[in-house]
């Protein structure tokens, strides 16, 4: 269960054709589904998903290795759901971007969300619930991500012990006084759903241990036993456990010998030269903290003027959620710092920023295997998959900046050079 599933269907000369999609989540779950039973069922999301819904039916299909089942959701529910609830407001709160002093502001409006967040959180278990009605033998049901929070009680409510419930949390899960800034209402829906589970997921150890003080801190009643990393709540058994996801290495190793990413690191290798290339690659996201990323960058030309013409940035990046109107800003500060830095400290044979726009991953595995140096710095980050492409992929031993708040950084220890997030002196200093 997902809110974006792994294949999204468009008009290919007068055809619908399923593409599938790309990251960690669609990665692993195909992998399971060569030797195993899979259907996923997720959201109707695109134009080309609706048309295909209303000319096939929300019924299962097979494709590839896999069954999918696409439920159209209602426009005015879905919009509240994802553009209020889940982004921005639980998106914000776990990665702890609110400036609380101004933002958010809790009123009428959200709780017409929140119910909508409930809603859509259901017509997706409703249609768990008439699948599992037609199968025998276990069932396991893996909601996915902070958009099902509230899927675990819905199923338990409808199907009792027949399922395993095994939600996995794929971003960062904050200690209890970030989740302060939610009601206590909320708060404790989430927990309880939360709670009805068999097995809940995380990246790190780091956000087990935040999980479990958040439900003792929320719901009088909790049993916690935290080297165990059991929650028992009203006669229901909750293992925490983390299983931090991972990159397919033949796939990247395989994917770096594609003629296309060979031709992409030959512009790369024709524009830099001999200097040294600083590569970042990212979704336009406030926690990637790309902002500080830049003047980190920009104090290291102005304090150290002999790194000028001797260093590039190459900043990959990826624009999303552009409906979101932080995230519109966001894109818009970071052209403008950008546009600064080049026009005050670049030369007209050297411009310090160059910015590609898209989502190109070939392109990207191409600058992951000719860096110097991986800038990875989110504010925080449940795994950030990155780190772990840029080690398997680089191939001049470039080293990689690290934000200590990167689930990455748990697993990957004192290999890249770790730093604060907030510290652009740090980051300076790293480069």
């Amino acid at each position: 269960m997902s809110n974006r599933g792994p294949y999204s269907f468009y008009n290919r000369d007068g055809e619908l054709k399923p593409e599938r999609g790309s990251g960690g989540l669609v990665t692993a779950i195909t992998g399971v589904a060569k030797t195993h039973n899979v259907l996923w069922i997720s959201h109707a999301l695109s134009r080309g998903d609706r048309k295909w819904v209303a000319m096939q039916g929300d019924g299962v299909h097979a494709l590839d290795d896999m069954r999918v089942r696409l439920i159209a959701p209602v426009p005015s529910t879905y919009n509240a759901y994802y553009n209020v609830i889940s982004n921005p407001l639980l998106w914000f709160v776990q990665h702890q971007l609110y400036d609380t002093p101004r933002t958010p502001v809790l009123d009428a409006n959200l709780w017409h969300a929140w119910q909508a967040y409930a809603e859509a959180n259901k017509r997706l278990a409703d249609a768990v619930v008439q699948t599992v009605s037609h199968l025998s033998g276990p069932v396991i049901v893996m909601p996915q991500d902070y958009h099902l929070y509230l899927m675990p009680r819905f199923l338990r409510e409808r199907l009792g012990s027949r399922v395993v419930i095994q939600p996995f949390c794929h971003i960062p899960w904050p200690g209890p006084d970030a989740w302060r800034v939610l009601p206590l209402k909320m708060r404790r829906e989430i927990v309880e759903s939360m709670l009805m589970a068999d097995r809940f997921g995380f990246q790190t150890g780091r956000d087990v241990r935040r999980f479990m003080q958040t439900a003792a801190d929320v719901l009088q009643g909790v049993a916690v036993m935290e080297k165990q990393r059991i929650l028992t709540y009203r006669g229901q058994v909750l293992e925490a456990a983390h299983y931090p996801i991972s990159v397919d290495v033949d796939d990247l190793t395989r994917r770096r010998e594609k003629p296309e990413v060979k031709e992409y690191v030959r512009q790369i290798n024709a524009r830099i030269g001999e200097r040294k290339l600083i590569l970042r690659v990212d979704r336009v996201e406030p926690s990637k903290n790309i902002l500080r990323g830049f003047l980190a960058y920009r104090n290291l030309l102005r304090e150290y003027p002999e790194f000028r013409h001797k260093v590039e940035m190459l900043a990959l990046l990826v624009p999303s959620r552009t409906e979101v109107t932080e995230y519109k800003h966001y894109l818009r500060d970071i052209m403008a710092l950008v546009g600064e830095i080049n026009a005050t400290l670049g030369e007209p044979d050297w411009e310090p920023v160059q910015i590609k726009l898209g989502n190109n991953y070939d392109r990207a595995v191409a600058a992951m295997t000719r860096y110097d140096v991986l800038m990875v710095n989110p504010i925080a980050d449940g795994m950030n998959l990155v780190a772990k492409e840029g080690a398997v992929l680089n191939q001049r031993s470039g080293q990689i900046i690290l934000s200590e708040e990167a689930g990455a950084a748990e697993e990957l220890g004192d290999a890249p050079l770790l730093v604060s997030p907030y510290d652009v002196y740090d980051m300076r200093e790293a480069l």
